[in-house]
């Protein structure tokens, strides 16, 4: 699988995940939670961010 491609799905699987913490976090009023979840969310953004860079990078 190329770079490019598994970069694109970890992050989505990454933001997915996230937005799931995030839920779980308010449904519990669990503060941190809520927390892990946005920052897995961004991370996930960021990581397909890179996928698409490499995609125009060729790599």
């Amino acid at each position: 699988m190329k770079s490019s491609i598994r970069d694109k799905a970890e992050g989505a699987a990454h933001e997915i995940k996230g937005a799931l913490k995030q839920a779980a976090g308010k449904l519990c009023d669990n503060t941190k939670l809520q927390v892990e979840g946005a920052c897995e969310k961004a991370a996930g953004k960021a990581q397909e961010k890179v996928g698409e860079f490499k995609k125009v990078l060729g790599k």
